[in-house]
């Protein structure tokens, strides 16, 4: 009966937004939280990537609460079509995956601290699925827009195989790709669950494995910032206040 209702609640959220008008961000935008322009050039201590793990309102605000992260996006990346429209990436025929697009200061916060939040925020073995939300655009996803970052998403993904076969997963299905082409979502998709009347819609599933190192990591946040994430809750875990972590 809960999974009917999960069910149904996705179906009904995903045919109310491929209803909405599908005109994409052409002006400043400011991020709701963080108050830096979404589409500003990035500075010299600054680096970004992409991140696909289910629907991308949670997964956002995942990222931004990380001490250190600059500014997030939401966006579609990894298909065959030029700056597609919600309602066409929601057909699966674009080929493009819901993603994050995170950019972070690499003083206060390094890509491994992005890769465990990443990597623990979700089920990484599910394919072309998460939780209750089917299809390939909500594949996991890894787009790198540098050699350094796609090294480190491979020999992270290498560790953490090895954390989930000795808790009984199967194999990790995260496509991990380097420059690929980002397109912004529409302006009512950014920063989704701070709006008005939005509904706190999550559908990853964390397996509550730990992921722990990896060749070349170099963690920089205190292990209690990861005190303020509930794996133990099984869908909309990213829910809880909006305000990003301080660092200690």
């Amino acid at each position: 009966m809960i999974k009917k209702i999960y069910e149904y609640l996705s179906n009904f959220l995903h045919k109310l937004y491929s209803d909405k008008p599908t005109n994409k961000i052409e002006n400043k935008v400011i991020h709701t939280i963080l108050k830096n322009e979404l589409k500003a050039a990035l500075k010299d201590n600054e680096e970004e990537i992409l991140f696909g793990c289910g629907c991308f309102w949670g997964a956002e605000k995942g990222f931004w609460r990380l001490p250190g992260v600059v500014s997030t996006a939401v966006g579609y990346a990894g298909g065959q079509v030029n700056d597609p429209s919600y309602r066409e990436v929601c057909t699966g025929n674009t080929g493009h995956t819901e993603v994050v697009r995170v950019v972070w200061n690499k003083e206060i916060i390094d890509q491994s601290d992005l890769l465990k939040l990443f990597w623990e925020c979700h089920d990484p073995t599910q394919g072309n699925r998460q939780g209750n939300d089917s299809g390939s655009q909500y594949r996991s996803a890894i787009y790198t827009t540098n050699n350094k970052q796609f090294d480190n998403a491979i020999e992270s993904k290498k560790s953490y195989q090895e954390e989930l076969n000795n808790n009984g997963f199967g194999e990790i299905t995260t496509e991990i790709e380097k420059n690929i082409k980002f397109y912004f979502a529409e302006e009512y998709h950014q920063q989704y669950l701070t709006k008005p009347g939005s509904r706190p819609y999550c559908s990853a599933m964390p397996t509550k494995v730990e992921f722990k190192d990896y060749k070349g990591s170099n963690f920089k946040l205190n292990e209690n910032i990861w005190t303020y994430y509930n794996w133990d809750i099984t869908h909309c875990i990213l829910r809880g206040d909006n305000t990003p972590i301080r660092a200690n």
